[in-house]
C-alpha cells in the first residue's frame, strides 16, 4: 500500500511527493516516513538493535507462511520445517512468508506469528506435522515435546519456545 503524499517546496515550485515506507539507509535521511498497512514503521527505518529479531537464512526445503523452522548446519545455516517426530528438528523460529527450497527466508526468532490459522487459544506445542503446532503435546516414544508459545486467537501465536524434550 503506497504511503500518503505531501506537498513540499522544490526550489520555489510546490511539488507532490510520496512518503517512504522503507529506507535504503543514509540516502533517505531527512525524508518523511509512512506507516505500513498494520500502522507501523518498517523495520528498515528503525535504528540498529531495534525491531524484530530476524535473520535471512537459506532454506533447505520449501516453507509455507507460518511454518515453525529448525536452523541446522549444512555448509552454513539452513532453515527447514521443525518436526516433533525427529530429535534435533525442534523449533528455533518461524517464517511469515513462504519461501522456495534454496531461497532466502526471513526467520523470526521471537514475536508473534500471525501467518497461522486454526489454532486453539492457549499453549501450543511443536506438531508431528512438519512446520506446524498443536494444542496437544506429542506423546509417542521418540517424539519431541516443545512448548512453542501461546495462541491468543485462531490466527495469532506469541512465540516463546521452551527447550525440547525427547520422549523415551
Amino acid at each position: 500500500m503506497p504511503g500518503d503524499k505531501y506537498l513540499y517546496n522544490n526550489a520555489g515550485t510546490v511539488t507532490e511527493k510520496a512518503a517512504l515506507q522503507t529506507s535504503a539507509g543514509a540516502g533517505d535521511a531527512g525524508k518523511i516516513p509512512a506507516l505500513d498497512a498494520a500502522g507501523r514503521l518498517d523495520n528498515s527505518m528503525m535504528p540498529s538493535g531495534i525491531g524484530a529479531d530476524t535473520a535471512s537464512i537459506t532454506t533447505s526445503e520449501a516453507l509455507s507462511a507460518g511454518d515453525f523452522v529448525n536452523i541446522w548446519n549444512s555448509t552454513g545455516a539452513k532453515a527447514r520445517k521443525a518436526d516433533a517426530t525427529t530429535a534435533g528438528k525442534h523449533a528455533h523460529g518461524f517464517v511469515l512468508s513462504a519461501a522456495a527450497s534454496g531461497a532466502s527466508a526471513t526467520v523470526y526468532f521471537e514475536g508473534t506469528n500471525t501467518a497461522v490459522s486454526g489454532l486453539t487459544v492457549g499453549d501450543q506445542f511443536l506438531s508431528t506435522t512438519a512446520g506446524g503446532s498443536t494444542a496437544t503435546a506429542p506423546s509417542a516414544a521418540g517424539n519431541v515435546v516443545q512448548r512453542l508459545g501461546v495462541a491468543t486467537s485462531a490466527t495469532s501465536m506469541n512465540f516463546e519456545p521452551q527447550p525440547p524434550i525427547v520422549l523415551a
